[in-house]
């Protein structure tokens, strides 16, 4: 997930994602590209669970 996918799925700002994946409990990118950094999607999943339960998605089958 990049910077933008981040602020869809939390419902901010690109610019506030950004801001977001800086703090120090985000979890580190996956790769630091030249167009930016990507994150994988299961590690933003597991911080959204922790950090911001109301968002988090629903497990499969319940």
């Amino acid at each position: 997930m990049g910077t933008a996918e981040i602020g869809a799925r939390l419902g901010v700002t690109r610019s506030r994602a950004h801001a977001i994946t800086r703090d120090r409990d985000f979890p580190e990118p996956y790769q630091v590209l030249t167009m930016g950094s990507v994150w994988d999607a299961e590690d933003v999943e597991r911080w959204i669970r922790e950090h911001r339960p109301a968002l988090a998605e629903e497990p499969e089958g319940e």
